[in-house]
């Protein structure tokens, strides 16, 4: 089990850099320049939803650091609506816009192809949710021992 853990650990930010490489890739094939791979899969993943900047980072919706200036890009080039509340300036709520939506359903065309190559290496749905199973459970297990505030024993 010690091994697997350690291996496991090894081979998922390995498989994070492939995909962030796989999204550039997919990004300069349509010819998109104006935002990167770790904006998009914000966008991607922001889906119809309105959210708070807050929201954004508790949801862990976006990936790496400075998350304000993802945002601010994402709104300079069209991608997103940024409003600020009424009540406290502070807080600010980010929605997609039109042209989002658009690269977002180009996005999920390319994901949709890979789906479709998934079968030529034998790779079933049933693993694929067997592998998220998995993946869900480390997440619940790295945030109940890393939380805040949390040490091991």
């Amino acid at each position: 089990m010690d091994d697997s853990y350690l291996d496991v650990i090894q081979l998922l930010p390995k498989i994070h850099r492939q995909f962030m490489d796989v999204v550039k890739q997919d990004l300069e094939g349509l010819k998109i320049s104006d935002i990167n791979n770790v904006q998009s899969i914000m966008l991607f993943n922001i889906g119809d939803a309105t959210l708070s900047v807050g929201d954004l980072i508790l949801s862990r919706v976006y990936i790496g650091s400075n998350i304000s200036h993802h945002v601010k890009k994402l709104v300079e080039n069209g991608y997103l609506t940024q409003e600020h509340s009424l009540y406290d300036r502070r807080v600010s709520h980010v929605s997609v816009t039109e042209k989002g939506r658009k690269l977002r359903e180009e996005l999920t065309m390319t994901h949709q192809r890979r789906i479709d190559l998934l079968s030529d290496i034998a790779l079933s749905s049933d693993e694929l949710q067997a592998a998220m199973s998995v993946l869900r459970l480390l997440d619940r297990f790295w945030t109940d021992v890393g939380g805040p505030g949390r040490r091991l024993p």
